[in-house]
């Protein structure tokens, strides 16, 4: 939360699709210098473009949250080109579907790391430095699945269910530093998200979370509007009250609008 007019940094990971790429081009928009990085090269150069035409300064480049080497190359581009790091947002992430009695090993410890060692991983790399300048606002973006699991979505749900304990510490040790942690629990999206899921078993996914109770619809919002949300939280003043958990959901007030 700095002043209009300052300049800011932010980093975004998992940033050439969905709310990632979203988030990162509403912050140029907002007059934040923004580093991207996913594993897709070709996807975050067009994600730059967006910012650059956004009126934007950015960079692009490549990055494996799982991978320690490739966090630290991106931590020191970020900082060579754009100066100390302002906002995080902890965005990448996966899912890879599967029932726990099918699942393989790879599949488990891929949704884990992914969706929750990353975040940590990265998390530890940036807020040293912002406590030092006593500055800086680190969001996770978590999902309604930490407190409404899912079916066939076992280690998926347990990792965000971890990232919000993560969230929750970190705002703790934090407190008072001038540093924020936001966790943002995001409802269905309409994203690239849903294709790494099995398309021959969608039809069986579906039932099931109907029978769970976990589907009420088959509603879902932008990217953008997720972004949006992100954006004008860490927008807010940090002396004033602002949400340390936001919850996402679609706007359910024309029901009629099924996909």
């Amino acid at each position: 939360g700095l002043g209009v007019g300052a300049a800011r940094t932010a980093i975004v990971t998992g940033a050439s699709s969905g709310i990632g790429a979203a988030t990162a081009v509403v912050l140029a928009r907002h007059g934040y210098r923004v580093a991207v990085g996913a594993r897709r090269e070709d996807r975050l150069a067009e994600v730059l473009g967006r910012i650059e035409e956004a009126g934007g300064e950015g960079l692009a480049h490549r990055l494996d949250v799982t991978d320690a080497g490739s966090l630290d190359r991106f931590c020191a581009a970020t900082r060579e080109a754009l100066g100390p790091v302002d906002l995080l947002v902890n965005n990448a992430g996966a899912n890879r579907s599967a029932r726990i009695a099918e699942a393989s090993d790879e599949e488990l410890r891929s949704d884990v790391e992914l969706n929750l060692l990353g975040a940590m991983w990265m998390t530890r790399r940036v807020v040293p430095e912002m406590i030092e300048r006593r500055l800086g606002d680190v969001v996770f973006v978590g999902s309604d699945a930490a407190v409404n699991p899912r079916t066939f979505q076992g280690a998926y749900n347990a990792a965000k269910a971890g990232l919000e304990a993560f969230a929750r510490v970190l705002a703790m040790e934090t407190e008072g530093t001038g540093v924020r942690s936001l966790l943002v629990r995001v409802g269905p999206t309409g994203s690239e998200f849903g294709n790494s899921m099995p398309q021959d078993r969608m039809q069986e996914i579906l039932d099931s979370w109907r029978y769970w109770g976990v589907l009420r619809h088959l509603h879902w919002m932008s990217a953008e509007a997720v972004a949006r949300a992100i954006v004008r939280t860490v927008t807010i003043p940090l002396d004033e009250s602002y949400p340390t958990l936001l919850e996402i959901q679609p706007g359910g007030r024309s029901k009629e609008n099924s996909p």
